[in-house]
């Protein structure tokens, strides 16, 4: 059985989170030759290389087993300390961090709201981690979170899956965008043809939920210009603006299509996006207390099953 130092997980805990020796040796208050030293201690222990000495520093897969490990035991002490009103003897006074990976649009509209509710009676911080929906279970294999938002139904080995819902989108366009590219499209067919010319906002490079979109809808991917607009409130705000179309999370468009400030091009045609709840398999109240949070929000926020 493999027993680590608890200082030597708590250095490579810090040399990952902060990205370099040198980093990790001053949020310690060790020397960068002491943080290596402690390092290539446990990687002897184990006879395995854990860390990738790379800028910034990263785990390598028998690193990221150890990674889980390390914030497990950091997870369950300060929770120990605190059920018996003891400061952490490493650390005094450390408020537990829970890292969570998250999407944007998730952020954006009803993810702080659940947390709002554990930070109401619970001291605690978030370390939050914005990644795409279709990547944010990355974060969790990589052990960099405890939990993530994820459309990935599948549990990631370790951990537990259950669904939060469906996320609605609706394409839409500010009225100008509309009266300047797509006059006499009154249909939705015409519309949906028109779509596959004009200009569109995307999140990203890696964003497809437009691409997707049309694909499903025309069979090949849009050639229209793309703005790329990485901030999901900026994002809102620049097809508000008539920057061009996008699909908006129903959070972020109803309000301004009743106000008549969008306009919805294809009313018989949405993207559900389904969202799941992936968490590690740790007896954690505190992990406990995020998950019930985070369900109890979604199930009123998102559309459920029936």
């Amino acid at each position: 059985m493999v027993r680590f130092q608890r200082d030597h997980l708590e250095t490579l805990l810090a040399a990952v989170d902060a990205g370099t020796f040198d980093a990790a040796a001053r949020e310690l208050s060790i020397t960068p030759s002491a943080v290596s030293q402690r390092v290539k201690a446990m990687e002897q222990l184990v006879g395995r290389v854990l860390l990738q000495r790379t800028t910034p520093i990263a785990p390598t897969p028998d690193g990221e087993v150890v990674l889980r490990h390390a914030r497990q035991v950091r997870l369950l002490d300060e929770e120990t300390s605190r059920a018996l009103d003891v400061p952490d003897a490493g650390v005094p006074g450390r408020t537990p961090s829970i890292p969570l990976a998250v999407n944007a649009d998730s952020l954006a509209t009803w993810f702080l709201d659940a947390l709002a509710i554990v930070r109401a009676d619970t001291e605690v911080v978030f370390d939050l981690h914005r990644e795409d929906q279709d990547r944010t279970a990355e974060l969790l294999r990589a052990g960099t979170v405890m939990a993530a938002v994820t459309a990935e139904s599948e549990p990631v080995q370790g951990c537990s899956s259950v669904p939060l819902g469906v996320d609605r989108y609706r394409a839409v366009a500010a009225p100008s965008f509309v009266r300047r590219y797509l006059d006499g499209a009154d249909t939705e067919r015409r519309m949906t043809t028109r779509l596959d010319r004009v200009p569109l906002v995307d999140y990203d490079r890696d964003d497809d939920l437009q691409q997707g979109f049309l694909r499903r809808v025309l069979g090949h991917a849009p050639s229209g210009p793309r703005h790329f607009v990485p901030n999901s409130a900026d994002f809102a705000r620049a097809v508000q603006l008539g920057f061009g179309w996008g699909l908006l999370p129903e959070a972020q468009c109803l309000g301004a299509l009743e106000r008549g400030a969008l306009v919805e091009l294809t009313p018989a045609r949405r993207a559900d996006v389904a969202l799941w709840w992936q968490r590690w398999n740790l007896a954690s109240p505190l992990l406990e207390r995020v998950t019930d949070a985070v369900r109890s929000v979604a199930a009123e926020r998102l559309h459920q099953p029936g």
